[in-house]
């Protein structure tokens, strides 16, 4: 069988990979693909988003089946274009693939499926959502200090009466006298201010808990987790004024924080069958301890050190069981990979998000770890006959860790040579999975042509261990044995949360 992936990051990288190691694969071509899928497969210059260009290669070439990795073109349709013409295609129709196209969707879903997630609300306009947020109760009493018309105290209820009670006393038309100051008193505690704008940081940097998210597809990076209001502000400017994501900030959602441990649980479905592939966990932060802004992924490891079988039990009882229900009486059947965050809490699993499709970088631990043929598994549940399928997983667990460019999450640098790839594949059960990269030179002959930056996550460094903690060293040894310019990556990829100890050795 000739098989199709399409895409061209690290997760297409490291399904090819897996499939290559399939005695049915024929031919695997990776549309577009990177300078990694051109060393392990053959890579086809038609890009993700091309429906019909893909749509003919697939019945020029007699592919058997194909495979969408990234959510955009299941978002656009691509595999309603593909049965159309009655090519085989594994993921989800446009109308399934919502669940991942717009958050509110999702929401609105779970709500009526009764699936535990955080409370929210929906705003089409950034005056409506930055009101919201000023809403939020602070409990502050503000005075004037000095010679002002403005002599009794404020209480203020909430954020935003507080800052106009700032405004006001600050008002120049008010003061009796140079020298006005504003006094500000939390819990008895008092603090003055003589200058307006000092006032007003301090009550934005009241702490705060909740989440903003752009209602569309942003590449992983449309969500903003906030400390204080300041940084909600900052998120619904970016989002809905400044428009970073384009359309997919016309609707912005702002969710109660949730506080617990993250995981990503994965599934496999015909739309009747669920087959939960092995637990992983994603580093979404872009620095070390969690902190920074939110990337695409910055590394994972497999197992997860946080789920306990019964807890997986209970995740797919009250979670993927009735989401694939929901879509399937919503007359939007639900085939492929079905990808559920979960932020385990003291009040049990809540969902924070779904993606239609493989994570990345979870898939690139996961395939490490996959015995089973992953080509029979794809094809059982494009034919919907996945009951009749068995996986296999190695006991070992995997650590993966993203090598990113200068820059990343933001402006990043592209065109950097990146040496030592097959030095650190020679260490024992490290793969290196190439993500932003791209071949420059001669690409009928990719061994030869050299390797560069083309992205702002460069590189998926992964490795197989008899151990999370020999896992871990091997992917970090391999990371340093790589270099080009700017190259950095969080240094605790598999490491267990700051309150939580590492387990020891089995």
């Amino acid at each position: 069988m000739k098989v199709l992936v399409i895409g061209k990051g690290g997760r297409e990288h490291a399904l090819c990979w897996k499939l290559k190691q399939s005695k049915r694969a024929t031919t695997i071509y990776c549309a577009p693909g990177n300078a990694g899928t051109a060393i392990d497969v053959l890579n086809v210059p038609i890009e993700a988003e091309d429906l019909r260009g893909l749509v003919q290669f697939a019945k020029r070439e007699d592919v058997g089946l194909t495979l969408v990795g990234p959510e955009a073109p299941l978002v656009k349709g691509l595999v309603d274009a593909f049965q159309r013409e009655g090519l085989k295609i594994f993921g989800p129709k446009r109308e399934a693939a919502e669940i991942e196209g717009s958050k509110v969707f999702a929401k609105e879903l779970m709500r009526q499926a009764g699936i535990p997630t955080a409370e929210y609300r929906v705003f089409h306009s950034s005056p409506d959502a930055e009101n919201y947020v000023l809403s939020r109760e602070v409990a502050l009493l503000v005075r004037s200090r000095g010679r002002s018309t403005l002599r009794h105290t404020l209480h203020c209820r909430t954020a935003g009466e507080t800052l106009e009670a700032v405004d006001r006393i600050m008002d120049p038309r008010e003061m009796m006298s140079p020298g006005v100051q504003v006094e500000i008193e939390e819990r008895g505690r008092k603090r003055v201010f003589s200058a307006r704008e000092e006032a007003r940081d301090f009550v934005l940097g009241r702490p705060l808990g909740l989440v903003i998210k752009a209602d569309g597809l942003a590449g992983g990076k449309g969500v903003y987790v906030c400390d204080n209001l300041r940084q909600a502000l900052e998120a619904i400017d970016q989002i809905m004024f400044r428009r970073v994501f384009g359309q997919a900030g016309d609707r912005v959602l702002i969710e109660e924080r949730l506080d617990g441990r993250e995981v990503s649980v994965l599934a496999i479905t015909d739309g009747r069958t669920i087959i939960p592939l092995e637990t992983c966990q994603d580093h979404k932060r872009a620095f070390d301890h969690d902190e920074g802004p939110n990337t695409g992924g910055m590394g994972a490891f497999s197992p997860s050190n946080t789920i306990e079988p019964a807890m997986m039990e209970q995740i797919e009882r009250e979670v993927l069981v009735p989401t694939i229900h929901a879509l399937k009486r919503a007359r939007r059947p639900f085939r492929g990979v079905l990808y559920a965050g979960i932020m385990l809490t003291n009040q049990g699993p809540k969902v924070l998000e779904f993606n239609a499709r493989f994570g990345d970088p979870e898939t690139q631990v996961l395939v490490m770890r996959l015995k089973s043929d992953l080509l029979d598994l794809l094809e059982a549940a494009a034919d919907e006959r996945l009951s009749t399928a068995e996986v296999e997983w190695d006991p070992r667990p995997a650590v993966t860790v993203v090598m990113a460019a200068a820059g990343y999450p933001g402006a990043y640098e592209r065109d950097r040579s990146i040496l030592n790839i097959e030095a650190a594949e020679r260490i024992e059960g490290v793969k290196v999975f190439h993500a932003g990269t791209r071949l420059r030179g001669d690409s009928t002959r990719p061994r030869e042509a050299r390797i560069v930056t083309d992205g702002g996550r460069v590189l998926n460094v992964t490795a197989l261990g008899d151990t999370l903690e020999q896992a871990q060293a091997k992917a970090y040894e391999a990371a340093r044995t790589i270099s080009f310019e700017g190259a950095w990556y969080r240094r605790d990829i598999g490491n267990p949360p700051r309150d939580q100890p590492r387990p020891p050795p089995p």
